[in-house]
């Protein structure tokens, strides 16, 4: 049966509103970042590669914390976490706009980390146990809304701020979203209750933070000479495999008293969107990295250039959001995830056969249907997992999708930026370069047609017994737990300074 259309509660909507405000802070501050490192290295006197330990070491930082968000959720309440991250954030943003070097700046980035690893996971639940499983899909709509402003207006913002102000400005613009996100949070946020107070898994800690930084770590260097066969990408790699492998054996039988429970991964909704949101991070955050170094390396254009250029996609996004929302709770989220990654190929497909004279306009256009389409892709993805839950197993769903979704940001970049490069070897000309290019896109559209398949195993069209266990394992308005953040949230390090094209 069709899942009927209901009116969404307002008290719902208010919740949205303070963690999107909040949100915003943590989006603006990793897209306007990420365009600004170069400019940064000449202004504390540094070289790129230290530099892109601001990006990083914010990286790692976010890994450390990401996994301890349910357990500090249930230890201390939504509501506290959310304030508390934020106002860990607004003091890291403070001290980087105070930072004297590039090493107290990659310090105080590490601050921000923190922040930004409690309100990744926990930003969407403030909404989602408060649904009570209804409405998820355009609940959802509205919570990706800092994922959508951020690639739009992050890079525009940053390029103006360098052009015009101190790059200091580039923290400084993240202050009012965190003193209104707390003061929204304080008044509007529901008041946490508490149950029984966990302990904490030291065992598990220890074997998934480590094993989390070292995965993105050694994945963070493959961008440089060498690549996947450099020494500081294969220990960090494989020791980071070998402590998942650990920490899943664990998990496995540590039943409810686990730091997060992968047995989870037997609900088909949890593992399939998982493995979803590992290639759509790696589609993602592989063309973030391939799209502004196209539009500067082979187009010519400046660092504002490039992101006054990727605008469309953003806007493509913005527009899908809504529709997609609604033919996911409607009609469920295979199909809405089939046509979705569909579109995102078959847009980059102009890219894979652009040359150094292709129209613009065209590739702009294409931006703005794959725009469409990635839109159309993150809906179901933030939702599926959740469908069907118990309240308490909401928290590890969000929190193996926020992994997933983090690895697959990051090997998407580390194997695009070796296919780039292995493709830009001999390039001496212009043409060349577009060829390497143009073998980049090529792998960024096998993603999106694995993709493909795998979102036929998906679920299909809702039934009321899909929210069911949800719905009724709170009879009041809950507190928080931790829910997934939308792909285009994930901060992954994208090393422009460490691709030589030419």
């Amino acid at each position: 049966m069709v899942a009927e259309k209901t009116k969404l509660d307002p008290g719902v909507v208010r919740i949205a509103v303070v963690v999107i405000v909040g949100a915003l802070a943590v989006i603006f501050d990793t897209t306007i970042v990420s365009v600004a490192l170069h400019t940064l290295a000449t202004e504390l006197h540094t070289s790129v590669d230290t530099i892109q330990w601001v990006s990083t070491g914010y990286l790692l930082a976010l890994g450390v914390t990401i996994p301890i968000v349910g357990w500090a959720q249930q230890r201390i309440g939504g509501k506290r976490l959310w304030i508390i991250a934020l106002a860990i954030f607004l003091l890291g943003s403070v001290l980087c706009s105070l930072a004297w070097d590039a090493p107290s700046l990659i310090g105080f980035r590490v601050v921000q980390g923190i922040g930004g690893g409690i309100m990744l996971p926990l930003m969407s639940t403030l909404v989602m146990q408060a649904a009570h499983g209804q409405n998820l899909g355009r609940i959802m709509s509205a919570v990706s809304l800092p994922a959508v402003l951020g690639p739009i207006l992050g890079p525009v913002l940053g390029g103006l701020i360098l052009s015009f102000l101190d790059w200091r400005w580039l923290f400084w613009v993240n202050v009012p979203f965190c003193a209104v996100g707390i003061v929204l949070a304080i008044r509007m946020l529901p008041r946490d209750t508490l149950g029984a107070r966990p302990k904490l898994d030291w065992v598990g800690l220890v074997l998934l933070s480590p094993a989390v930084v070292g995965l993105l770590y050694g994945l963070s260097n493959v961008s440089k000479d060498g690549g996947f066969a450099r020494g500081d990408v294969l220990v960090p790699v494989i020791a980071g495999a070998l402590l998942l492998a650990a920490f899943a054996f664990w998990s496995a039988h540590r039943a409810g008293a686990a730091l997060v429970d992968v047995r989870l991964f037997r609900h088909r909704p949890v593992s399939s969107a998982s493995a979803l949101l590992f290639l759509s991070g790696a589609s993602l955050y592989g063309a973030m990295l391939l799209l502004p170094l196209y539009f500067q390396e082979v187009r010519g254009t400046d660092a504002l250039g490039a992101g006054l250029l990727l605008v469309p996609q953003g806007i493509g996004t913005l527009f899908s959001r809504a529709a997609a929302g609604r033919f996911t709770d409607r009609f469920g989220a295979r199909w809405v995830s089939v046509i979705g990654f569909a579109i995102v190929g078959i847009a980059t497909v102009p890219f894979a056969f652009a040359t150094p004279t292709t129209n613009e306009w065209m590739l702009m256009a294409a931006l703005l249907v794959r725009g469409f389409g990635l839109g159309a892709v993150t809906i179901p993805l933030m939702t599926v997992a959740f469908v069907g839950l118990e309240r308490s197993d909401v928290p590890h769903a969000s929190i193996l999708t926020r992994i997933a979704t983090q690895l697959g940001g990051s090997f998407g970049v580390a194997l695009l930026a070796v296919v780039l490069q292995g493709a830009a070897v001999g390039a001496h000309s212009l043409a060349g370069i577009a060829d390497a290019f143009d073998q980049a896109f090529w792998w960024a559209i096998g993603f999106t047609v694995v993709a493909i398949g795998l979102s036929l195993l998906l679920p299909g069209r809702p039934a009321a017994a899909d929210v069911a266990p949800t719905a009724a394992a709170v009879a009041t308005p809950p507190a928080v737990a931790t829910a997934p953040a939308a792909p285009a949230q994930a901060p992954v390090p994208t090393p422009t300074g460490d691709i030589p094209l030419r």
